[in-house]
């Protein structure tokens, strides 16, 4: 199957479009699946820079950046754009250097027109560090959240499916950015690499999606089915849920992304993936009828708990299994940290 093949096989992203008196987070709070709003962003002046040309762009965030230490990932011409794991996955395919935000738009500027031009990404940086006014002109309205806002610059790549446990609205404010999302229980269809060896922080599908290897990937063939795609132009949206698997193309000389991060719970909580990991550690290598065990324990204590479930102990001595707050989850904390340096 080809590229071509694949993504027309794919169902598209649904596309909403919130009423008059609704703001994006009404509809965010009636689902739990990913949707496109197109022009959200439409009135954002990077935007209107956009529709003029690069050129206008390239101004517009040289007159934003601050001088301030960003890192940027340079790849040769060779991988296409591909932001991943060198060959023999002992390394990555791109080198990660200090730089500045000008310094990578004039980099960006300078390959503009190549034919076959290095892979130049800067990811995840907050907007507010690197572009202190550039919030004033871009700016979504999220009310009773506070978002980490970001910027992703780049020419053209391809990121790997990956997951990011935070709730995500994600701005293409200029070029095109094709979204390839999964549900999360596709997990084990996309053949997930490392989680403790990353190009970015988060697990990463193994599968080239521009060349698809079903002999060695044939699961993925399953995964395709459950597939959800949409290409972004400037100012259109796509909300991603947390923990759903997105593969992201920027499809042209000059792509930038904007997106908004969120918990929808409070800091105190812990972060899932720590308790992955304490459970690899602590009961994955453990003999099968201990592991059904524990998988009883967690559906009893974490996944399906009864409203009742502490009921028969006295107040006060419920301990762990009464609701978290900020004083009782510092305890855990400290208990945890106490039994893993023994």
């Amino acid at each position: 199957m080809t590229s071509t093949d694949l993504l027309a096989s794919m169902a598209p992203i649904i596309e909403r479009e919130p009423g008059p008196a609704q703001q994006v987070l009404d509809v965010v709070a009636a689902t739990d699946e990913p949707f496109v709003v197109r022009g959200l962003a439409s009135q954002w002046k990077v935007v209107q820079k956009a529709k003029m040309s690069n050129s206008e762009v390239f101004k517009y965030l040289r007159g934003c950046a601050a001088d301030v230490p960003v890192y940027a990932s340079r790849g040769e011409p060779d991988n296409e754009g591909r932001v991943f794991y060198s060959d023999d996955l002992m390394s990555m395919n791109f080198e990660q250097v200090e730089t500045r935000m000008t310094a990578v738009l004039d980099d960006l500027e300078q390959h503009e027109h190549d034919a076959r031009p290095p892979t130049i990404y800067m990811g995840s940086t907050e907007t507010e560090y690197c572009m202190p006014g550039f919030a004033a002109d871009n700016h979504l309205e999220l009310p009773d959240i506070r978002p980490t806002v970001r910027i992703w610059l780049g020419n053209r790549h391809r990121v790997a499916a990956h997951y990011d446990v935070l709730e995500n609205i994600a701005v293409v404010v200029t070029g095109r950015r094709r979204f390839i999302l999964f549900p999360p229980e596709q997990i084990a269809n996309l053949y997930v690499g490392p989680i403790d060896f990353t190009p970015a922080g988060q697990p990463v599908s193994m599968v080239d999606f521009q060349r698809p290897d079903f002999e060695r990937f044939p699961r993925f063939a399953e995964a395709v089915k459950h597939a959800r795609t949409a290409v972004l132009e400037p100012g259109d949206a796509v909300y991603i849920p947390s923990t759903w698997w997105h593969h992201v193309e920027g499809l042209e000389n000059l792509n930038i992304l904007i997106n908004h991060w969120w918990l929808p719970v409070p800091a105190y909580l812990g972060a899932p993936l720590d308790a992955l990991l304490h459970a690899i550690l602590s009961i994955r290598d453990l003999p099968a009828p201990q592991r059904r065990a524990w998988r009883t324990f967690f559906d009893y204590y974490i996944f399906d708990p009864d409203e009742q479930l502490a009921a028969h102990i006295p107040e006060g001595r419920r301990g762990v299994l009464d609701p978290l707050d900020a004083n009782s989850a510092r305890k855990i904390r400290m208990m945890l940290r106490n039994k893993l340096n023994k």
